[in-house]
């Protein structure tokens, strides 16, 4: 029995309901970050202290600091384009998005990846890092 035969049989991996409802909440925030929607931002990330950002060159752990911190950096530089865009439904509550990102300049190659979570209050980043390599 192989890895991916006992995560089918515990868990309900890639449900097509569920990475539908996923990938529209992560194109909703991909457009609100290119708009600089801070209200739409602030509403997709869970609004708890254990939530965490880890960005490019800065951290934040909570809600009010992730709030804070979109509030002076609302968006992205203009340009933005994004490849290799996968989610991973690990259950009907639970999954991971990750993405490769990159600009006109072509200067880096950006990674992004978030963990969704199902609340009460609709699909949250519950966890969130991004990170650039120079392109060589």
């Amino acid at each position: 029995m192989t890895l991916d035969d006992t995560l089918d049989r515990h868990v309900e991996l890639d449900r097509p309901e569920v990475v539908a409802e996923v990938r529209a909440a992560f194109d909703r925030y991909e457009r609100a970050l290119a708009d600089g929607d801070v209200a739409v931002l602030t509403e997709l990330f869970w609004d708890d202290p254990r939530c965490v950002r880890f960005g490019v060159t800065d951290r934040q752990q909570g809600g009010a600091e992730i709030t804070a911190w979109r509030h002076t950096h609302p968006t992205v530089p203009p340009g933005r384009v994004l490849h290799d865009t996968r989610v991973l439904a690990l259950d009907t509550g639970t999954a991971v998005v990750t993405t490769l990102f990159g600009y006109p300049d072509g200067a880096v190659e950006g990674r992004q990846s978030q963990t969704w979570a199902r609340l009460p209050t609709g699909w949250r980043i519950v966890a969130a890092h991004v990170s650039e390599l120079p392109v060589a």
